[in-house]
């Protein structure tokens, strides 16, 4: 615009600002009110009692800024006293001056982005003050759900849809759902079994693995059958029995004995690997052994009246506590040698030794069940090593002349009998008749003067002696203690002494001993039948399993022909064994422990991990159900086959779903399985809820 005479000034100065302050005597640095203009330190005006100070580092003070980065602060080098007047004199700058008309400043005098928010007072700009969209460049510093109202967004208006990624609306995809539940159980119960978990917890649910029965309530399942070697349960666990014979060379049960390969010959030792062996099965915690000793040889043809014959073998049966896979060591003892064998002979286990090519005939061999120690060694020692003896009959005289001291002596019973009698008795007769052994000693040998027999000891029948005569006397059969040895001479010739039986071992129950049979020739269970003495046990439950095999087992030699060897004994071990999953499967429930949900749940999931054995009929045979309230309701989950854990067979993957929101509110979760009709083996359960 144009001016008549001078143009007026543009700029104007404001009125100077004076700040005041008072010393302490400690501080240094003042900050005034108003910004320190330019010119600095120069064009402030500062006095302390009225006089001026001199500006500078090495004067009276400095300038910099304040704690907001203001040039406002004012620095002394040494503070002033205390009560000391301050005050300090800041002019303004010149400002520029224009007038401006209303309406005048245009979108153009305005630079870009110069109008900053600061200027802009808060809550003044309107809708109307908005022209068309806002571009997204300009939203980037929209961060929190604070600035924005979401009631003004637009969307749908449904709550079956969500915004995706591609920023447009759409329903859940839920088609999915039940295969990722059935993949989390899966994956659980893997999880269970690499780790050897038993319960493995999912985020509201839980894996059973059944690695033990411990998230199982065997209280209140019934049946329900657990093997810890398949970590399974079933509905089937049938008992079968098994029977396993022992003779002196083969077994009649070879899945789990060894047949005895000892020579006849070997009388005590060594045993070695030789002596037979029974592997107790699994599941077995008892078992029943029956155990004849063998009989004793013979030397006369004495027919109808057994004067001369060997003596029968005894017999023990009992029940002996045993623990699954144990083993045993089984004995059986071979009859006794004839008379007038070439070389003198004793017998496998324990009988006396004949005397070579004479009347002599050896006592039998015991039977017995023992531990495995005694293939170790050649003493096997007492209880616990031996579990249990049948004692051998003695061997047979020569029936010259007095035939009541010629047959051998019976074997058996806790005492063995004296030679050519029928009486339990240690001590030999007076008359060249061995004694029978007992419990803590062997029968005595037959005494002087006619040539004394040996007595029997630990295991062992005492030996025929040929002096002073060649015609030795039958020897003691083998036993716990073995029986004594006859004595020889002019005239008759005695018979050994029968061994005793052993059933003292701690781990016996029902044990009882039974000698063998009278030779005498009269009737009865134990007449001489056909020129022999039977053994004992003859009524035994299990006698006519072991006869077959063994033809008169653990009888005397016969006396209907010369020169007869004795019967061998034979031990039989029976028992019964729990089969688990066998067919035939029946009803069996099993539930398993209470699980605490986070919430109260509506629905929930069953997947049950399962094994045919037999084909069970789904929802029928193998029914499901879950409970919510600790197992008071249960609400059936109808099941359905998913497939195979693995390849082609073996478990399978039942799975089913249950709502049980009409069960009373709770959240003690709980599953119920009830098998009937078909056996099935179950391995695992996985149960979920929501």
């Amino acid at each position: 615009m144009a001016y008549i005479g001078k143009q007026p000034s543009t700029k104007f100065s404001a009125a100077a600002k004076q700040d005041t302050f008072t010393g302490d005597g400690s501080t240094t640095t003042f900050d005034v009110a108003n910004i320190i203009p330019a010119g600095g330190e120069n064009s402030l005006q500062v006095f302390v009692d009225n006089v001026r100070q001199k500006p500078g580092s090495s004067n009276a003070y400095t300038i910099g800024n304040d704690g907001s980065g203001d040039l406002k602060r004012i620095t002394f080098t040494a503070a002033p006293d205390a009560s000391a007047e301050i005050y300090v004199i800041t002019p303004f700058e010149a400002t520029n001056i224009k007038n401006v008309g209303d309406g005048t400043v245009t979108t153009a005098k305005l630079a870009d982005d110069a109008v900053t928010s600061a200027k802009i007072v808060d809550g003044t700009v309107a809708a109307g003050d908005l022209a068309g969209s806002i571009p997204d460049s300009k939203l980037s510093e929209i961060t929190t759900a604070s600035k924005v109202n979401v009631s003004s967004l637009s969307a749908p208006g449904s709550a079956s849809v969500f915004l995706t990624g591609a920023r447009t609306y759409a329903a859940v995809d839920t088609s999915q759902q039940d295969t990722n539940a059935f993949n989390i159980s899966l994956l659980g119960f893997k999880m269970a079994v690499n780790e050897g978990l038993t319960v493995f917890n999912l985020v509201d649910g839980i894996v059973d693995e059944f690695h033990d029965e411990s998230g199982t309530d065997e209280a209140e399942g019934s049946n329900d059958f657990y093997s810890a070697t398949c970590d399974a349960y079933s509905n089937s666990n049938n008992p079968t029995s098994f029977s396993a014979g022992f003779s002196t060379s083969a077994v009649t049960c070879a899945s789990n004995s060894t047949a005895q390969t000892t020579p006849i010959s070997t009388q005590v030792s060594p045993y070695g690997d030789t002596i037979g062996t029974f592997t107790v099965p699994t599941g077995v915690v008892d078992v029943n052994l029956y155990v004849w000793g063998a009989g004793g040889g013979t030397r006369d043809q004495s027919p109808g009246t057994c004067n001369a014959v060997g003596g029968a073998g005894g017999y023990s049966q009992g029940s002996l506590e045993v623990t699954p896979t144990q083993a045993l060591s089984v004995v059986v003892g071979y009859g006794g040698e004839r008379a007038n064998e070439p070389s003198a002979k004793g017998v496998f286990m324990g009988g006396g030794l004949q005397v070579a090519s004479c009347h002599s005939s050896s006592g039998g061999g015991l039977s017995g069940v023992f531990a495995p120690q005694m293939a170790n060694a050649p003493d096997p020692g007492t209880a616990p090593n031996i579990v249990m003896i049948a004692g051998a009959g003695g061997g047979g005289g020569h029936n010259a002349g007095t035939p009541s001291v010629t047959y051998g002596g019976a074997g058996g019973g806790l005492t063995g009998n004296l030679g050519g009698s029928q009486t339990e008795q240690t001590g030999h007769g007076g008359a060249k008749q061995g004694g029978g052994g007992d419990q803590e000693q062997g029968g005595q040998g037959a005494p002087e003067p006619e040539g004394s027999g040996q007595s029997g000891s630990f295991l062992k029948g005492g030996n025929s002696v040929s002096e002073p005569s060649d015609y030795g006397g039958g020897s003691g059969g083998g036993g716990y203690y073995g029986g004594g040895a006859g004595a020889n001479g002019p005239g008759p010739i005695g018979g050994g002494g029968g061994g005793s039986s052993y059933i003292g071992h701690p781990q016996i129950s029902s044990g009882s001993t039974e000698e063998g049979g009278n030779p005498s020739g009269g009737t009865g269970e134990h007449a001489c039948e056909a020129g022999y003495a039977e053994s004992g046990g003859i009524g035994s439950p299990v006698y006519s399993s072991a006869t077959p095999v063994v033809a008169n087992v653990g009888d005397g030699g016969p006396g209907e022909a010369s020169y007869q060897e004795g019967f061998p004994g034979y031990v039989i071990i029976t028992g019964t064994t729990a089969t688990f999953a066998s067919p035939g499967g029946g009803s069996s429930t099993i539930i398993s422990n209470a699980f605490a949900a986070g919430s109260v749940p509506t629905t929930s999931r069953i997947v049950v991990f399962e094994e045919n054995v037999e084909t069970p009929t789904l929802n029928t045979d193998i029914i499901a159900s879950i409970s919510r309230d600790g197992g008071s309701n249960f609400t059936t989950a109808t099941l359905s086959d998913s497939g195979y854990v693995t390849g082609a067979s073996g478990q399978r993957i039942l799975t089913g779903q249950a709502t049980i929101s009409g069960q009373p509110s709770g959240q003690s979760m709980r599953w119920k399985l009830a098998l009937a009709n078909n056996t099935v083996k179950i391995h695992g359960v996985s149960l979920q809820w929501a």
